[in-house]
C-alpha cells in the first residue's frame, strides 16, 4: 500500500471519539484523524491495549484522550462521557466481540456478552454522548461499525450476526430521527479484513478465504478506516441512513 493519496481529509478542529479505538480496525481509524488533524478520545476496555496504543501515538500527545470504558456497561459509559475534554463531533461506534459457537452449542452467556456489547453498547454510548456533541455543528457525525454477516448471516453466529444487524437498523433509524438536527448516521459493513486476530489463522485458511473475495484479497484495516474517514467529512453530508459494505465484493 502507498502513502500517496488523492483524497486529503482535514479533521483540524474536529472531535472525534472512537470506541475499541486502541486496536485492529479502530486502532488504524484512531490514527487516521490524529494524522488529519482532529482531536480523539480513544475508548477501549483493554488498559494494556490503550497502554501501547498511547506509547505508539507519542507524538500526538496533545490531540489525544483516553479513557477505560466497558460500552457495556451504563456506568462506566457514563464515567467516561463526564471525562471529555473537548465537545463531539464525530462519533465511531466501533467496539466489539465476538463469541462464535453453533446455535446449538451457543450458551445463554455467549448471547448476552455479545448483544450486551455489540448492540447495547452502542445505544449506551450513543445515549451518554448525545448531550455532548457540538451544539453549533450542521456536520455532527455518527458512524456505527457493522459486518456484512448482519446482511448475510453467517455460519456459528447467531450472536454477532443478530447484533450487527441490530446496528443496521439502528442506523437507518437515528438516521431518519437526527437527520433534521444536524447529523448524518452511517454504517460501515466489513467483509474479511486482515487483522492481528486473523492473521493468527492457518495459511490455507486465509488463503480459502481470499478465494471467496471477487477482489481477491482479503481487506486491511485501512480499506475501513477510509471509508469511516470519508463518511466523516463533510464532502459526505448528503450520505445519511446507508450502510456502505466494504467487503471487495463478497457475497457470503
Amino acid at each position: 500500500m502507498s502513502n500517496s493519496s488523492n483524497i486529503n481529509f482535514d479533521f483540524k478542529n474536529k472531535t472525534a471519539v472512537i470506541t475499541g479505538g486502541a486496536q485492529g480496525i479502530g486502532f488504524t481509524i484512531t490514527q487516521k484523524f490524529l494524522a488529519a488533524g482532529a482531536r480523539v478520545s480513544i475508548w477501549d476496555f483493554s488498559e494494556a491495549a490503550l497502554a501501547t496504543a498511547k506509547a505508539e501515538l507519542g507524538q500526538y500527545a496533545a490531540q489525544l484522550h483516553t479513557t477505560k470504558v466497558d460500552v457495556g456497561n451504563r456506568d462506566s459509559v457514563g464515567a467516561a462521557a463526564a471525562s471529555l475534554p473537548w465537545a463531539v463531533d464525530i462519533l465511531v461506534n466501533n467496539a466489539g466481540i465476538t463469541r462464535d459457537k453453533s446455535f446449538a452449542k451457543m450458551a445463554p452467556e455467549d448471547w448476552d456478552a455479545v448483544i450486551s456489547t455489540n448492540l447495547t453498547g452502542l445505544f449506551n454510548v450513543t445515549k451518554a454522548l448525545f448531550e455532548k456533541f457540538n451544539a453549533t455543528s450542521l456536520h455532527k457525525r455518527i458512524v456505527n461499525i457493522s459486518s456484512v454477516v448482519g446482511l448475510y448471516g453467517n455460519f456459528g453466529q447467531t450472536n454477532y450476526a443478530a447484533a450487527k444487524a441490530g446496528v443496521i437498523g439502528m442506523t437507518k433509524t437515528w438516521g431518519k430521527e437526527l437527520g433534521r438536527k444536524g447529523y448524518t448516521v452511517n454504517a460501515v459493513a466489513p467483509g474479511f479484513i486482515a487483522t492481528a486476530m486473523t492473521k493468527q489463522m492457518p495459511k490455507e485458511t486465509l488463503d480459502q478465504m481470499a478465494g471467496k473475495v471477487p477482489v481477491a484479497r482479503l481487506g486491511e484495516t485501512d480499506d475501513i478506516a477510509n471509508a469511516v474517514m470519508f463518511l466523516s467529512s463533510e464532502q459526505a453530508s448528503y450520505i445519511n441512513a446507508t450502510v456502505i459494505s466494504v467487503d471487495g465484493g463478497i457475497v457470503l
